[in-house]
């Protein structure tokens, strides 16, 4: 498999294939109804759960509209920390300055923190065809370069393998990225993380350059927030003598004082912890202290082109906690390598549209990629109306078609694929606009109610496929307000 999403089919075909997957299946059902349970049990912990979640709601919103001006004040606050700023307008752009600055220090390889950011534009693909070896250090990302495979979560990107399969890979192919597996390796958890354990070290201990994302960056300051669970991130974040990190524009708040809210919701909602294990903070650099230089690199990659949508900005207020993830039925069954990115699940289904436009035919199908049962909403913890983006991204592609972007230029393509769908809109549109003919409608469908086929032909088969046709009722509802109501028909 593959370790890019380059050439996936679209949502329906690669969730088809998915579901017919019975370990697949069995393992994202354990892992997602586990990690659920303990979520709830950790936010019922918190009597006041309702008033962080609209306060980090308001905190990333005031955010997002001033985020011209804090752009500017990280930049200042880190540059007079000792830190170097580089702007990245699209993948291509940081994908080179990040080349050139490890090419720089002479190194042929880097150890890596877990960075989303990273991952979407591609990064490790990128260095290794300038012959640098990109590290991952984080357990479950470790076993997806292993494995030669794509992360399938946000939170726990080897989500889709079980235990058996993660000490087979391990077995098979530690020796060929550094210190091989211990004889006789089980699939006991602690056997397992020992092996990644000895593996790793003797990279961190040699690694002369670290890269990274970053979880928040504090316009007053300059800080980057890295929050994680195991330990890899503190020995990337502080051993190499070089640091590069890649930060979403979006991850920037205003104060100290907005990361108390974030650092009491994003691990509750994540890994079901009441604080994160390790929070690493930097600001600049110190000397004796740390790496020797420290690059950050802003990255927009689509994001100013998602915020100057008035709906779908929503989606940049995520934290990336993964909690929409595991209460999904879709993700549940289809898995995150379905959606064709780094971003899976609800979330992914609106912010990869937005970031890439949705030219291709994956990135058209992921706004139909949800049941809208709104559990995703109900779980966010800076109440993303996912909901209410999905549908709004759906009407975006059937009326306009997909959105090409060209430059700094957003052009519409005709839809494909879609026109049935468009004429049924716009027929139902007109009935909606002549009562006479909406009425004379009603009136025939109730009369001719035993000739109704209860499956639709053609395309609409598939749609039937699962569902019940709705039963017509006997009259209208029109009629029946005048009959028992005797009153006129108001509605003309």
């Amino acid at each position: 498999m593959s370790g890019t999403y380059l050439g996936m089919p679209a949502f329906p075909e690669a969730a088809r294939t998915a579901v017919r997957d019975a370990t697949l299946r069995g393992n994202l059902r354990h892992a997602t109804h586990t990690i659920r349970a303990k979520r709830a049990k950790a936010v019922s912990e918190v009597s006041d759960w309702a008033a962080l979640r609209e306060a980090g709601k308001r905190i990333k919103d005031h955010t997002l509209r001033h985020l011209d001006r804090y752009l500017v004040q990280v930049e200042e606050a880190v540059t007079a920390a000792g830190g170097i700023v580089h702007w990245a307008a699209d993948a291509d752009e940081a994908n080179r300055i990040v080349t050139r600055l490890v090419k720089e220090t002479g190194e042929s390889e880097v150890v890596k923190v877990k960075s989303m950011a990273t991952q979407e534009i591609g990064l490790n693909e990128a260095l290794e065809a300038e012959g640098i070896r990109a590290y991952e250090t984080d357990l479950a990302e470790l076993i997806v370069q292993l494995g030669k495979d794509r992360p399938s979560h946000i939170l726990v990107p080897a989500i889709h393998r079980n235990r058996g399969e993660i000490r087979d890979i391990f077995r098979s192919e530690m020796s060929e990225w550094g210190r091989p597996a211990p004889d006789g390796l089980t699939d006991t958890p602690a056997e397992l993380a020992e092996a990644a354990r000895l593996h790793l070290r003797e990279k961190f201990l040699r690694a002369k350059v670290g890269i990274s994302g970053a979880n928040f960056v504090v316009a007053e300051t300059g800080t980057l927030v890295v929050v994680e669970s195991e330990g890899n991130g503190r020995m990337c974040l502080t051993l190499p003598e070089t640091l590069i990190s890649v930060v979403g524009i979006e991850k920037i708040v205003p104060a100290w004082r907005d990361l108390e809210v974030f650092l009491q919701t994003l691990p509750r909602s994540s890994t079901a912890e009441r604080m994160n294990p390790y929070t690493s903070m930097w600001t600049g650099t110190t000397d004796g202290d740390g790496p020797r230089t420290f690059h950050l690199v802003l990255l927009d990659n689509g994001r100013t082109d998602t915020l100057a949508d008035e709906v779908g900005r929503q989606a940049l207020r995520c934290i990336r906690c993964s909690a929409c993830l595991n209460v999904c039925p879709v993700y549940e069954r289809a898995g995150g390598h379905a959606y064709g990115s780094v971003y899976p699940g609800p979330i992914g289904a609106i912010l990869s549209p937005q970031l890439r436009g949705t030219g291709s035919e994956i990135d058209a199908s992921l706004p139909y990629a949800s049941s809208l049962c709104g559990a995703c909403y109900e779980v966010c913890p800076v109440a993303i109306d996912i909901p209410e983006v999905l549908v709004h991204l759906r009407e975006r592609v059937v009326q306009g078609g997909p959105v090409i972007r060209h430059g700094n230029k957003v052009v519409l393509k005709p839809a494909k694929g879609h026109a049935a769908e468009r004429a049924a809109m716009r027929a139902a549109q007109w009935a909606l606009s002549h009562p006479g003919a909406l009425r004379t409608g009603q009136r025939l469908a109730s009369r001719t109610r035993r000739l109704h086929p209860r499956t639709l032909p053609g395309p609409g088969r598939a749609w039937t496929g699962s569902r019940d046709l709705p039963e017509v009722p006997a009259e209208p509802f029109r009629d029946w307000w005048q009959r028992t109501r005797g009153g006129r028909d108001g509605a003309k």
